[in-house]
């Protein structure tokens, strides 16, 4: 492979989220990367059963648009995953009994959701000792938790709307408890949410106190930890992509064009603009964006600097995206979420900050590559004779 690196690009996965990460994976991660010459890209589907395969037609977006990969599937042989002081892919070839091994050097995840994006695969490959894309363990767990994320902020001093927090086990207890605390301290109108799914999933929007009831009911349905949040009056949404590690670097501010009352479910996010709506190019939410967003030059700077200093917070490194609600009136400016790995890795918003696809996988590669060697750097060994004694 004269020197190329090999880069596993890992997607799908057991996640309500897997059809947005086929489409990351293939259109925002693994063409880019091909395309800079570098790099031996190999692609790793993990079924929706959980089952891990690596075949260079998962490579094709038909595969899976066609319907033809529950086929690919069945008479397909599954990969296994060696740790051998790294990472080599295995699997069958049509040569009796022969096996293809392949040494990853670099892991570039593009999980959305559980099991992916929530710190699961990190740990993983963290035990094995491979350099991959994005936000550990600990920075992706935290992001994925909603509820965590604010706390983190809240004690890191950055601004978030007023909230409260349940388990679904309190919810089914007491559902009464519940909405005496929450009349007790929040104020309608309400955004009630599973704390760890993304793209919207069983968010609902409350009023009165039915539509409370039934949008709480709704979120236990999807996750055993619900938030409730004041909603932000006169709201501004917008969302910051940032990359980089110990210095991190933001993109664009970008408003998406919606307002409150309207705000995304899964459909509009994602299946609207697939369907090439009135004149607009850019597919799903990307398609109602201004980038950069129109603020005013202060709040702009201030948006700008709450999302750093989020990123900073929950110390995420490599790649994130963190959006906040401006309160248009009082100019607050507050942390809402953090999403480890932005769909499509917000392509889009960096090409118009001036860094294109290909750089920004590169660039992606090359931050894997620092973290990975700086923590080489820190000695994990202790000796003792604590063992002679036995």
């Amino acid at each position: 492979m004269n020197g190329m690196e090999t880069i596993a690009v890992i997607f799908g996965g057991r996640s309500a989220e897997h059809d947005v990460s086929v489409i990351t994976a293939l259109a925002s991660i693994i063409k880019p990367l091909e395309l800079t010459k570098k790099y031996k890209v190999e692609a790793v589907y993990i079924a929706k059963d959980g089952t891990w395969f690596w075949d260079d037609r998962l490579k094709d977006i038909k595969l899976f648009t066609s319907g033809a990969i529950q086929d690919f599937i069945h008479k397909t042989a599954p990969a296994s995953v060696q740790f051998d002081g790294g990472m080599t892919l295995i699997k069958a070839s049509g040569i009796a009994g022969r096996k293809q091994h392949r040494k990853i050097n670099v892991v570039f995840p593009a999980m959305h959701g559980t099991y992916g994006e929530d710190g699961a695969l990190m740990g993983l490959l963290d035990m094995a000792g491979v350099a991959y894309v994005g936000c550990d363990v600990a920075a992706s767990a935290i992001a994925m938790d909603k509820t965590l994320a604010k706390q983190v902020a809240l004690a890191n001093n950055v601004p978030v709307s007023k909230f409260l927090t349940f388990t679904k086990a309190e919810l089914e207890r007491e559902p009464g408890t519940a909405l005496k605390d929450i009349a007790a301290v929040l104020k309608f109108p309400l955004f009630v949410k599973p704390a760890h799914l993304g793209s919207s999933i069983g968010i609902s929007r409350a009023t009165t106190k039915t539509e409370l009831r039934n949008a709480l009911e709704v979120a236990a349905h999807y996750d055993n930890k619900i938030i409730v949040e004041e909603a932000v009056g006169n709201l501004i949404e917008v969302t910051l992509p940032i990359i980089g590690n110990d210095r991190p670097q933001p993109a664009l501010l970008e408003q998406p064009m919606t307002h409150a009352e309207d705000f995304f479910d899964f459909e509009t996010k994602y299946m609207q603009g697939g369907k090439k709506g009135k004149g607009s190019s850019a597919k799903g939410a990307q398609g109602y964006s201004q980038i950069p967003a129109k603020l005013p030059k202060e709040l702009y700077a201030r948006a700008e600097q709450v999302g750093l200093d989020v990123y900073r917070a929950l110390g995420c490194s490599g790649i994130a995206r963190v959006d906040m609600l401006i309160d248009s009136k009082t100019s607050e400016v507050f942390f809402n979420e953090v999403n480890p790995l932005p769909g499509g890795l917000y392509a889009h918003n960096w090409a118009k900050a001036g860094v294109s696809s290909v750089e920004l996988v590169s660039r992606l590669v090359g931050y894997a590559k620092e973290r990975h060697t700086a923590r080489q750097a820190l000695n994990t060994s202790f000796s003792t004779n604590y063992l002679q004694q036995f």
